[in-house]
């Protein structure tokens, strides 16, 4: 091989391990955005849980107060 096309070989290299840092960066901040967004909806989940467990309470007190 000629040295033009190790050095050629070489930049393509060094490209593409750039980018696969990149991409290595990205996808540990799509990590964590996923982890943050698991644990609202988590949050999200008991709160409409709670809020379902006091809907139905009133209801059966209407319930209790109208029969």
């Amino acid at each position: 091989m000629s040295l033009e096309l190790l050095s050629k070989l070489e930049t393509k290299i060094q490209a593409a391990l750039e980018t696969i840092e990149l991409l290595k960066m990205e996808l540990e901040e799509e990590k964590q955005a996923s982890s943050s967004l698991s644990e609202q909806n988590q949050q999200l989940k008991q709160e409409l849980a709670s809020w379902n467990e006091k809907v139905t309470g009133l209801v059966g007190l209407l319930n209790d107060e109208v029969n």
